[in-house]
């Protein structure tokens, strides 16, 4: 994101994608929408919109929307200290999402990779979500996904959501990057 209008728009976008598929939004909802392009500066090919609802020592619950073939880079929740990472499990709601995990890889996979995207992930067990599709994602297992030619929406149920503590494949990304102020 380059400046703050169009980190503004993108919020909106997301808003009216969740509203559209039925799930209504509070207005207070929409500005706490995040928009994370992972201090890549290419939001289209790599990033997420997402609205956590609730996080709090226990459970987390949160709406993922994607654009089409964008990518959530390769990560994983490690533990902290004694606990456990955050275990969760994505609940694809609209459009289809292609999720690569540890396994063998998947002979000929959906994804849209870049040839300069190599080193960025090493995991390519794919599996497709389509609406009413769910997959668990256990702690401190490598993932990624990317989400199809429509986009898409995917509800993520877990326990506590540490974010910030995320370790990525790629070292150059930052998980929240300053939101522009104008």
């Amino acid at each position: 994101m380059n400046t703050r209008k169009e980190f503004e728009e993108r919020q909106i976008w997301t808003a009216t994608r969740i509203r559209g598929a039925g799930y209504p939004l509070t207005d207070e909802e929409v500005q706490r929408i995040e928009v994370a392009d992972f201090g890549l500066g290419e939001i289209d090919h790599f990033g997420i919109q997402l609205i956590t609802y609730v996080n709090t020592e226990r459970v987390c619950s949160k709406d993922i929307v994607m654009m089409p073939w964008q990518i959530c880079p390769e990560h994983l929740h490690p533990n902290e200290g004694a606990e456990l990472g955050k275990e969760e499990t994505f609940r694809c709601r609209k459009g289809l999402v292609y999720l690569y995990v540890e396994g063998s890889p998947t002979p000929s996979p959906s994804h849209r990779l870049r040839p300069e995207d190599k080193g960025r992930v090493s995991v390519f067990h794919e599996v497709v979500l389509k609406p009413g599709d769910q997959y668990t994602i256990m702690p401190n297992n490598l993932h990624w996904f990317q989400a199809g030619a429509e986009g898409c929406i995917v509800t993520e149920f877990s326990t506590r959501s540490t974010d910030v503590l995320d370790i990525f494949t790629d070292k150059a990304i930052i998980r929240a990057p300053k939101v522009p102020t104008n």
